[in-house]
């Protein structure tokens, strides 16, 4: 994917941690607002971090991403979630209900948002939960985030994401990180890997952009190939940015050529 030589970039005026807010109850329920200078309406860039689901890692890790978007013009939306360890709640289904609420809540937000330009942008754990969201309209009934979103992503950028929950039997073998997140075996809780997995739903409808390190060491980048050649194999508009010498973590740093291919494809929306 070509990339240009610069990009136009805006005067930001953000605190630290961006505007907090509330998108349900509970105490992990937050989300950063990081808005542009000027007077909108902005689109929005919903930011999920990854960090295998667990509590070790949190929105924190998105903030210099998360600026840096509002620098380009786009609001961004820096979204925290429930998740597992130190008996926190997450896992199934909390870590689903609080990816969709946090969307949904942009509605209520009273900021000068572009709701008709929604990018879901989610890196490594954060880019499979981008991918399961923007499939929530064909989701069965009573599954988490099922129904009709009240903001639906234009597009989605998954960074590194473990697009599929399937692949790798460290993952969902007992003490797998999969297997924790989702209380079991594919073979145990068969029901919640087709509902979690976005790989049993590629070919959406919504454009998407998978882009990975083919020097990731965490996460090879045949999990991103594998679910572009199902979607498109599916009439799905998927493309794959595979970039040599780029690591995992590369992704959320602004300084990298991975977040500038990031930059440079929310530059034609």
């Amino acid at each position: 994917m070509a990339m240009p030589p610069s990009l136009p970039r805006i005067a930001v005026d953000v605190l630290r941690g961006g505007e907090g807010h509330r998108y349900a109850a509970h105490e992990w329920a937050q989300a950063e607002l990081h808005l542009p200078v000027g007077s909108g309406p902005h689109p929005v860039a919903v930011v999920l971090h990854g960090g295998s689901w667990r509590m070790t890692y949190g929105k924190r890790v998105m903030r210099p991403v998360s600026r840096d978007l509002a620098r380009h013009g786009w609001a961004a939306w820096n979204v925290e979630y429930r998740r597992v360890g130190r008996r926190e709640g997450g896992g199934w289904p909390a870590t689903f209900d609080d990816v969709a609420a946090s969307i949904d809540h942009l509605a209520s937000v009273d900021a000068p948002l572009d709701l008709a330009r929604v990018a879901l942008v989610g890196h490594s754990a954060g880019g499979s939960l981008a991918l399961w969201a923007a499939a929530r309209a064909q989701l069965p009934d009573g599954a988490p985030g099922a129904g009709t979103p009240r903001v639906a992503p234009a597009l989605v950028i998954a960074q590194a994401p473990v697009a599929n929950l399937e692949r790798g039997r460290a993952l969902t073998a007992p003490g797998g990180i999969v297997n924790t997140l989702l209380g079991g075996t594919p073979e145990e809780v068969p029901e919640r890997y087709a509902v979690a997995n976005p790989q049993h739903r590629a070919g959406l409808p919504t454009p998407m952009l998978l882009v990975h390190g083919e020097d990731d060491r965490t996460l090879t980048v045949r999990q991103s190939v594998e679910y572009v050649q199902a979607a498109r194999a599916a009439g799905g508009p998927a493309e794959l940015a595979a970039l040599p010498h780029a690591a995992h973590r590369d992704h959320v740093d602004p300084r990298s050529a991975a977040w500038r291919v990031v930059l440079e494809r929310l530059a034609r929306d």
